[in-house]
């Protein structure tokens, strides 16, 4: 009996493996986000009723969990599968949709620079928005909420922006409690209290009150400040990602190239 041994191309263990682990950890974070997304909706009803994801007005944060989680559950499968089977379709589809992606980061942080202007009244019409339809979304709320409190503002531009939600503004005729008022999250917080005042916000903005109980900057003038501080972190954060999607796109063409070798080996 006669053993013949190759000594060309042959495809590379250790990227074969590289590919798996990069992704499996991609694959599975992708399908947790999808879990949360649907336990999300499924917490709000709409899964009962779909009707109800056309009738919020504002920006559904779900929306953006599931998006996320596809795409990354989508990314994980092509790689973990592709890398495992030396499946050249999925390897050239996981290099390709990551590539687009890149490609589309990249776009998005030109057209920021080139069009700050633009961009900036886009963001204040998205968050008057959803200021409008703060009480539409319990998800929706509490990320208002932290923005909010983590940054020490109010409203978009200034507390009055919250004239702009049905139970707050305070020419209507309706008799909410919270007329002429702002979410407590706009409130300052008072060192000495244990427990949150859910209700501090009440009347505030009314000719009797002062504003000297709730932060008086609005959020997008405080994301103006806040960036120019923290431009360090931002820039590491973006050259992180752009290292990661490289690292993939190169060990996918790696293990491509490798497959294609050992399949003219063969022929």
């Amino acid at each position: 009996m006669h053993y013949y041994r190759y000594e060309n191309a042959e495809v590379s263990f250790c990227y074969k493996y590289l590919m798996f682990s990069y992704n499996i950890i991609f694959w599975l974070a992708g399908g947790a986000f999808i879990a949360i997304g649907f336990w999300a909706w499924s917490e709000k009803g709409v899964l009962l009723d779909l009707t109800q994801v056309t009738r919020l007005h504002g920006f559904d944060p779900v929306w953006l969990v599931l998006v996320v989680g596809a795409v990354t559950f989508v990314l994980g499968f092509a790689g973990c599968v592709g890398a495992l089977r030396e499946n050249i379709c999925l390897l050239k589809f996981f290099s390709g949709l990551i590539g687009f992606i890149f490609f589309l980061e990249l776009t998005t942080v030109v057209l920021v620079v080139v069009f700050q202007g633009q961009v900036k009244d886009w963001i204040r019409d998205f968050f008057l928005n959803n200021i409008k339809a703060y009480r539409d979304d319990i998800d929706l709320q509490n990320i208002i909420d932290s923005l909010q409190r983590l940054n020490h503002c109010c409203g978009a531009q200034e507390p009055n922006d919250w004239n702009l939600n049905v139970y707050f503004n305070c020419n209507g005729t309706h008799r909410s409690r919270e007329k002429c008022g702002v979410p407590f999250s706009c409130c300052k917080k008072d060192p000495a209290d244990t427990v949150i005042n859910t209700q501090c916000g009440y009347d505030v903005r009314s000719s009797s009150n002062d504003w000297g109980a709730i932060y008086t900057k609005g959020c997008i003038p405080a994301l103006e400040d806040w960036l120019p501080g923290n431009m360090y972190t931002v820039a590491i954060i973006i050259i992180v990602i752009s290292l990661l999607q490289m690292v993939g796109i190169y060990l996918a063409r790696t293990l491509i190239s490798d497959i294609e070798k050992v399949k003219l080996n063969y022929r």
